[in-house]
């Protein structure tokens, strides 16, 4: 891979990191911000991110060509799969979504005048009234990222905020997991050199105290995406003034409502589930493990699980799942002989797999308990006679849900958004759309870009 080595991330694999390295990284990464970052207009970075993601959009364009040929050996993700989650990525940056973005998070338009950032609701230079209160804000100086390695659109993300925040960044990436955060940093500093020295990636296993202690001595804010026990490590170790911002572990899952269940509009429901279960492999906290159905459709919960079947083989002959490691079709494999005995003797109880290999799987199942999925292409479909045997089946992860996607009628949707609102689930979408969140996204809940802001109020 032809790239010049700008980041940390770049050097060769036998390259060592060193404390000071760290330590001196960040100094310099906060002098860049101040002379590079801080002075900027919101809607020149914003413009700059557009342009960039325009780039990724271009089949031609090298960084993702890059992406595309040696992404699938490092993430594990077919081409066809990182080539639909890059792309459903992209496509967000758009000015009118960052402008519903920032007057969400910061209330009003953004603009920047000396080292803050001034919230307005009014034209940028009208004067302050005697009594209105005129906010200032601030990003932190130093934005450290411990990126998860799973999936790359939260910590494409977490750059794309820390920009808007006017911080320099350090992403700390897992090992083996830096190619597209770095790919994105490089297209970022092709487009705005002076933006990209404001950014460092590297990578390294998790756990190496020394570095990590010279990490956060220079930061002012972490945030965190991995595991719960990730989040709890790394938050002990912070010094008491930096800010922590950490997202673990969640769940998610669908509900299929009787109204849509007609033969006329089957052939639809049915794709949009199964972009579901193939989005990132059904890899990630907004990915569905349950497919909850409603009985005495048109089209029973049964014939749905075998339409889904059907669609799920279709699918890997043109999106086909990445490769997984052997653990993980033994968990798969031991799974479905489970539920291949179940079947054999009772009638509440089918499933449909993949010949010659565990890339797909659909269980279906009276039984309405939610369970984890084995992921990876292997979803649960339980009918449920109403929204009341939903709540009791996903009761026990009650806090623990991300994202519900719902195929219903708008009112139903409407009316269906409420309950679960109430329960505690942090987003509801259409069926389809749950590893595509909007750029707007409050994840888990919080306000994306409004974690990060420190404000001052200046009361007149």
């Amino acid at each position: 891979m032809n790239l010049p080595h700008y980041f940390f991330a770049d050097l060769p694999p036998e390259a060592e990191l060193t404390p000071p390295m760290i330590a001196t990284a960040g100094e310099t990464l906060k002098r860049n911000r101040e002379k590079f970052l801080q002075p900027r207009p919101t809607n020149e970075i914003v413009k700059i991110l557009c342009e960039v993601a325009a780039g990724w959009l271009e089949p031609p364009n090298q960084f993702r060509r890059l992406a595309l040929e040696l992404g699938p050996a490092e993430t594990k993700f077919s081409k066809a799969v990182l080539e639909r989650g890059l792309d459903a990525f992209f496509r967000r940056f758009t000015p009118q979504n960052f402008h519903a973005l920032l007057e969400q998070e910061l209330g009003a338009a953004m603009s920047v005048t000396g080292d803050h950032g001034r919230v307005q609701s009014g034209m940028e230079d009208s004067p302050p009234t005697q009594n209105a209160p005129r906010p200032f804000w601030r990003g932190p100086n130093l934005l450290v990222h411990i990126a998860a390695g799973n999936l790359p659109n939260p910590t494409l993300m977490s750059l794309t905020l820390g920009l808007l925040a006017r911080s320099a960044q350090f992403v700390k990436c897992a090992r083996g997991a830096s190619l597209l955060p770095r790919l994105f940093a490089h297209s970022i500093y092709e487009a705005d050199h002076k933006l990209g020295t404001c950014l460092e990636l590297a990578e390294w296993s998790g756990g190496n105290v020394d570095l990590e202690t010279a990490l956060f001595a220079a930061a002012e804010c972490v945030t965190v995406t991995g595991a719960d026990e990730t989040l709890a490590a790394v938050q002990a170790r912070l010094p008491r003034h930096v800010r922590f911002v950490g997202h673990g572990q969640r769940v998610s899952f669908g509900f299929i409502t009787r109204e849509v269940l007609r033969e006329e509009s089957i052939a639809a429901t049915i794709s949009r589930a199964a972009d579901d279960v193939i989005a990132w492999d059904q890899n990630g906290c907004l990915s569905p493990h349950v497919f909850y159905v409603e009985e005495r459709g048109d089209v029973e919960s049964d014939k749905f699980a075998s339409l889904l079947a059907v669609e799920l083989m279709k699918r890997e002959a043109a999106e086909p799942r990445g490769k997984i490691s052997v653990e993980g079709s033994a968990a798969i494999a031991a799974r479905r002989a489970i539920y291949e005995a179940l079947a054999a003797h009772r009638g509440d109880v089918k499933i449909w797999a993949s010949q010659d290999s565990t890339a797909w799987t659909v269980v279906f199942e009276h039984e309405i308990r939610f369970r984890f999925s084995c992921l990876n292409r292997f979803i649960y479909v339980k009918p449920v006679p109403d929204l009341n045997a939903v709540m009791q089946g996903v009761d026990e992860m009650h806090g623990k849900v991300s994202t519900v996607g719902i195929a219903a009628s708008p009112e139903k949707m409407r009316e269906l958004a409420r309950h679960f609102a109430h329960w505690g689930a942090t987003r509801i979408c259409p069926l389809g759309q749950m590893q595509n969140p909007p750029l707007t996204w409050r994840h888990d809940g919080r306000p994306a870009l409004g974690d990060l802001i420190t404000w001052t109020d200046f009361e007149l």
